[in-house]
């Protein structure tokens, strides 16, 4: 209640509607709010945003059982590092707005997906099951998750950005699909994971899935350089 009293005395109407509503302007209708979403690059973002944001929940979500699975954590210490894990995560997103309005959202992109790329190519190798010698330690192991959560949460805050800057006048609907689309990803890569590690048996499965991030990047970078002359895409 407090909240919704602050923002309704510390905000104001957005720029457009005012003008709409002050000089009597023709409404858009429901239906061409969605124009956008028939432009590919939309869903290239949702994509961005399904890994960013989805995959972050998701490990936040898997991490207690993976450690107490894996390396076997007591569950009140694995606990604690997933909240410390998870936690952190807004404050890194708020930051992830900072450094992409200093030095760019592109950049952010491409190092999120580097950094998430390599991360996920360690932390794939198995270990610990059916005999198999635990290749990568626990330390080694909390070091690397923790590397990946801090990129995907500057990762979500740079997707964000694009919306605005390339569909002004439709953020609410592109903004919506890319949401939804990231907590999608945050509740089908759980069962996901669960359901690979059945099958497989190798509890680093769940990273072996993160091969998406391979596909966001070379679809980023291809995007660029097809229209390296335009300023209209990521």
């Amino acid at each position: 209640m407090l909240t919704a009293v602050v923002f309704w005395v510390t905000t104001e109407d957005d720029p457009q509607f005012s003008v709409r509503r002050n000089c009597g302007g023709s409404r858009k209708s429901f239906l061409s709010e969605f124009e956008p979403l028939k432009n590919i690059q939309v869903w290239r973002f949702a994509l961005y945003y399904f890994f960013a944001f989805g995959g972050f929940v998701a490990l936040a979500l898997r991490l207690p059982r993976y450690l107490v699975g894996v390396y076997d954590f007591r569950i009140e210490t694995a606990g604690m590092i997933a909240a410390a894990y998870s936690i952190p995560g807004s404050i890194f997103r708020a930051y992830g707005g900072v450094l992409s309005d200093r030095i760019g959202t592109r950049k952010i992109m491409y190092a999120m997906f580097t950094v998430a790329a390599v991360a996920t190519l360690i932390l794939s190798v198995p270990g610990g099951v059916a005999g198999m010698p635990i290749v990568v330690t626990p330390v080694a192991f909390v070091g690397v998750i923790f590397v990946l959560g801090f990129c995907m949460s500057l990762g979500k805050a740079a997707v964000y950005k694009h919306i605005p800057a390339y569909y002004p006048a439709h953020v609410g609907a592109v903004g919506g699909v890319v949401g939804m689309m990231g907590g999608l990803g945050g509740f089908i890569l759980p069962i996901a994971f669960g359901f690979l590690k059945d099958v497989t048996g190798l509890w680093s499965s769940c990273f072996m899935l993160f091969a998406i991030v391979a596909v966001s990047l070379i679809w980023m970078n291809t995007s660029i350089r097809q229209n390296s002359s335009h300023q209209t895409t990521l």
